[in-house]
């Protein structure tokens, strides 16, 4: 098999750094390579993007040296299918409360008969070969809720899941807590690093949304591997924010 740029990433690397797309801008991922991230995603869930949108922008991608991933709302098979088609390295499903909505989101990834992926690829470089295309998917389950975090032993035991990925501010409005502050909330940060230990034990990548570097450094020393820094929104305003105080002599 011919690892994905993703797959290659995380074998080389401690962590990997990613950013995030919520909008149709073909710069965000060019930006995020150069300045030497590993992977960047794309957000259908909360994103101003469709699977459509999204398979225009990994069709773009195709010769920027950045790993691409695509979070979608659910294990539905037909935008995981096109996403895939175009090219994506890999899929996070979003609120994945229970082993089954996992295995379903592995199997929207295979062909028959391991799955229900339909075939139709996009990308010429990728090949034809249906094994080669599916087995350089990576899945991902997005454990972000009470009742994810029960199941957690059960979801990172699913076959052909590559791991799981937390969304700490579903997970501390689940458990009662403040969304700014989520990864340093007692609860949280010890439900968090229960994840990323049930993760360990199945052999799988813990990742996690971090927001910011300083988080990201934190969450990486608890032992997550793939961890997702800031969306180009907030990468632009704090770059943005610097060259204001530099002109007016404030930095």
């Amino acid at each position: 098999m011919t690892a994905s740029r993703l797959q290659q990433a995380l074998a080389d690397k401690p962590q990997v750094w990613g950013g995030w797309i919520t909008g149709p801008s073909f710069l965000g991922p060019d930006e995020f390579a150069h300045a030497g991230y590993d992977y960047v995603g794309f957000d259908i869930q909360h994103g101003y993007l469709d699977d459509a949108d999204v398979a225009q922008l990994l069709r773009r991608t195709e010769h920027v040296p950045i790993a691409t991933a695509v979070r979608v709302p659910s294990a539905a098979a037909p935008p995981i299918g096109r996403v895939l088609d175009a090219g994506a390295d890999a899929i996070i499903v979003a609120m994945v409360d229970r082993p089954e909505q996992a295995a379903e989101a592995v199997a929207a990834t295979r062909y028959a008969p391991r799955g229900i992926r339909s075939f139709g690829p996009l990308r010429a470089s990728l090949g034809i070969d249906p094994v080669a295309l599916a087995d350089r998917v990576s899945v991902f389950a997005m454990v972000e809720t009470a009742a994810g975090l029960d199941a957690v032993a059960d979801i990172c035991a699913v076959p052909g899941l590559a791991g799981v990925y937390v969304g700490p501010a579903d997970l501390a409005i689940s458990l009662g807590d403040e969304v700014i502050t989520a990864t340093a909330q007692p609860r949280v940060r010890d439900a968090i690093i229960g994840v990323q230990q049930a993760a360990v034990a199945a052999g799988i990548v813990a990742g996690i949304h971090a927001g910011d570097g300083t988080t990201g450094k934190e969450l990486a020393a608890l032992g997550f591997q793939l961890i997702t820094l800031a969306p180009e929104s907030q990468a632009l305003r704090r770059g943005a924010i610097a060259h204001l105080a530099e002109a007016e002599g404030r930095a």
